[in-house]
């Protein structure tokens, strides 16, 4: 997995969220090239560190279980993207960071757990990875808590298309997403000791950041690599606590913790399982959907108008006009197409019952700051029920913008 250029961007992922050829290190000769590292991890074996009380605490059963789990195994896992690697105690008494520097793994399966201070119900993520690193599989569940008005969502995704199904608002969509794969591999390589340890790692030696390492005598409790950011650094009184299984060598948690009136305060757990487990196929569809859901098809058909030559705000007036068009023609199919890419059904379901007799106005689109978008003011002609009256579909007109991941072609995006 390729490491993206910004070295901020662990601490710019994490703020928000709470490779592959293989190679062996050559620890030996990694010790005569570096003398001044080996003197720093052997100086660092001597600090003495007391971790801050941890919510991790309050859910060591559960890593218990889990580190039970990994240690099982442990013995067929042949590649990780977190194992981690220790020097034998005859060279040096400490844990060493350096060495995950050296190693290069690669993860093909992982289940992700989220948890944001505050908030009782996590996001997750289920992973499945190809031998190159690349990603192949993704689910996602999202709590209601990270998008209100959407309501809480289940997501699958493979080959950039994801099917997101919004439970509160009974609506399938199909969309073309090229992005997923790249925040999920943010997402993954915060998890990585072979990245996130090299970028603090290089703080260290910046001056940005102070690094303990906790080590424990029991066996049973999880090493503790604490970074305190210093004020110099880009996340000044920040603190990372990465947790490491002792038996497995697996990363099994990172906390979040931020200084606020002179302590520092949670903000939110990720915790990784199954790494390497083979997830069963079924995960990767969405089952369960009503059928009764409205559906968007955005894969299937080319959805809205394209652009071409026209600029933003005369695209989008088209757009709303060739909408009503195909309404004024009982075109529901066409209907649907320009509005998302709703079904026709749903579209005939919806507008059936009403005569679309003509286009009174369409007037200048405007921004809308908000969404986005474009506000294109409209006002049509319709009969219902034998009375002919003049209709806005929306007091400051239809929003109108670029299909998702489709920058050249337009559709409407609500305000009926």
């Amino acid at each position: 997995m390729k490491r993206p250029e910004n070295n901020k961007w662990l601490d710019d992922e994490l703020t928000k969220a709470i490779g592959s050829e293989k190679s062996e290190p050559d620890f030996e000769k990694w010790q005569q090239s570096h003398p001044e590292a080996v003197e720093t991890l052997t100086s660092r074996a001597s600090r003495q560190f007391s971790a801050p009380k941890r919510p991790l605490d309050i859910r060591k059963t559960i890593m218990r279980s889990k580190i039970t789990k990994l240690a099982a195994a442990a013995a067929i896992i042949v590649v990780a993207v977190v194992s981690l690697t220790f020097l034998e105690k005859s060279v040096t008494p400490a844990y060493g960071l350096e060495q995950t520097i050296q190693a290069n793994h690669t993860v093909r399966y992982l289940h992700i757990i989220n948890f944001k201070a505050g908030e009782d119900e996590p996001k997750e993520f289920w992973l499945e990875f190809d031998e190159y690193g690349q990603m192949r599989n993704v689910r996602q569940h999202t709590p209601a808590w990270d998008s209100p008005s959407d309501g809480a969502k289940v997501a699958v995704w493979k080959e950039n298309i994801a099917q997101v199904w919004l439970k509160k608002k009974n609506v399938l969509a199909t969309i073309r997403d090229k992005t997923v794969a790249a925040r999920v591999l943010k997402l993954v390589e915060k998890c990585d000791p072979r990245l996130a340890v090299e970028h603090l790692y290089e703080q260290e030696q910046q001056g940005k950041v102070v690094i303990d390492v906790n080590e424990p005598s029991d066996k049973a409790e999880p090493i503790a690599i604490t970074a305190t950011y210093l004020p110099k650094s880009s996340t000044p009184n920040r603190r990372w606590v990465l947790f490491v299984d002792q038996a497995t060598k697996l990363v099994i948690a990172i906390e979040i913790y931020q200084l606020k009136d002179g302590e520092y305060q949670y903000l939110g757990l990720l915790e990784f399982y199954d790494y390497n487990q083979p997830i069963e196929a079924e995960m990767f569809t969405l089952d369960k959907v009503p059928a009764d859901a409205i559906r968007l098809d955005q894969v299937s058909q080319d959805i809205g108008l394209a652009q071409g030559d026209l600029t933003d705000k005369e695209i989008a007036a088209e757009v709303v006009r060739q909408f009503f068009e195909a309404l004024i023609a009982k075109d529901y199919g066409e209907a649907g197409r320009l509005y998302q890419g709703i079904e026709a059904e749903t579209m005939r379901e919806a507008y059936g019952g009403v005569s679309f007799l003509r286009i009174v106005s369409i007037g200048e689109a405007r921004p809308e700051p908000k969404y986005g978008k474009l506000r294109v003011p409209c006002t049509v002609e319709i009969e219902k029920d034998g009375e002919i009256t003049q209709w806005q579909p929306h007091p400051e007109g239809l929003l109108v913008g670029p299909v998702n991941n489709q920058a050249d072609r337009w559709t409407i995006f609500g305000g009926i």
